[in-house]
């Protein structure tokens, strides 16, 4: 047998590289971090269906007990058909089961109905607030309470065309504004005065525009006698005049608003001057001269001009006051406007010079 060299047959490996082992190092790094973000995502996964898939089934579930959804479907047709005939009804073509169902036609017929007493009725409303407000100046009159009387009265004659209506609130207006003006009543038209130094009636009288009368008679003052610091109450409104020829009447306004109204008496054969005119003079027991240049005094039988002159810038014509009652209401005058003795003298303590009188045909 032939013996073999041992040591020459033993083959001497070279040493293996660092490199390598650092290989097999990181190699085995990514396959345990492979295998733990494995099973890390499962357990995630896991996680995630244990959180969400459990609320979407629990729907899924009461789906399925939804099975008696299937019963609701036969409720669900009534419900359309209870909404159908209303349209139906609403619809002229719907047969006549359905208008006797439907609640439409009812109103339909009622304004039919409307209509015809509507006519009659429309006429009727104007009526049934005026004469409520009627009511109501003739309870704030009995009660004391004149602005409030005036008031209602001034809109019922200020809204209504109705002459029965309207003589009913003149009724009530012809008293109530003098009372208010004409006595120491506190109204709108009126201010506080304390009277100053040097103050007299006539001078506060012509500073406001008004009359000493007036003064007088709403401050309940006799005489001329005023002293300093007392206090009055003056008128401040605006007093106005029209004549109707052809109604012989006279209406006097306050700012504008209805006061109240007179009848007179106006100039035969149409003599009475037409026009706006204003008083230009004021006299009180009045002298008459006749056509010839005679002066008849004031008492004197034969003079004409009553208790009060108001002169209108015309010569020769004015308004005065009667001896003869039964003229008024009549053309029989020499062109003169006349009137009842009482109430020219009305007029004269209410109307300062100035005031505008406007007389038409």
């Amino acid at each position: 047998m032939t013996k073999f060299d041992l040591e020459r047959t033993v083959v001497h490996r070279p040493p293996t590289p660092w490199w390598v082992y650092l290989v097999g190092l990181v190699s085995i790094a990514l396959i345990v971090f492979a295998v733990v973000l494995f099973f890390s995502g499962r357990k995630q996964s896991a996680k995630s269906s244990a959180n969400e898939p459990v609320p979407a089934t629990e729907p899924a579930n009461p789906a399925t007990p939804a099975a008696p959804a299937p019963t609701t479907p036969p409720p669900v047709p009534p419900t359309p058909v209870a909404h159908t005939p209303p349209p139906v009804a609403a619809t002229p073509v719907a047969p006549p089961p359905a208008t006797s169902i439907a609640a439409t036609p009812a109103p339909t017929a009622v304004p039919a109905t409307a209509p015809a007493p509507t006519p009659s009725a429309a006429p009727a409303p104007l009526p049934v607030g005026t004469s409520a407000s009627l009511a109501d100046a003739r309870a704030a009159q009995a009660a004391g309470d004149l602005l409030a009387a005036r008031a209602a009265a001034l809109a019922v004659w200020n809204g209504t065309q109705d002459p029965a209506l309207k003589a009913e609130a003149e009724a009530i207006l012809n008293v109530v504004g003098l009372e208010l003006i004409m006595t120491p009543r506190p109204m709108p038209e009126k201010i506080d005065y304390t009277v100053q130094p040097g103050d007299s009636l006539e001078k506060i009288a012509k500073k406001h525009g008004t009359t000493v009368e007036l003064l007088r008679l709403s401050n309940n003052i006799k005489g001329s006698v005023i002293r300093v610091g007392d206090r009055m109450r003056v008128f401040t409104g605006k007093f106005s005049v029209s004549v109707s020829k052809s109604a012989n009447d006279l209406v006097l306004w306050m700012n504008g608003d209805f006061l109240k109204r007179y009848r007179v008496g106006t100039g035969e054969y149409n003599k009475t001057p037409v026009g706006d005119f204003v008083i230009n003079d004021r006299i009180a027991q009045p002298t008459w001269w006749r056509p010839d240049g005679k002066a008849i005094p004031f008492g004197d039988k034969e003079n004409l001009l009553g208790t009060h002159w108001l002169s209108i810038n015309v010569k020769g014509y004015g308004l005065h006051g009667t001896w003869e009652p039964e003229t008024i209401g009549h053309q029989l005058s020499a062109g003169c406007v006349r009137m009842y003795n009482e109430e020219i003298e009305q007029l004269f303590n209410l109307l300062p010079l100035g005031t505008p009188v406007s007389i038409r045909d």
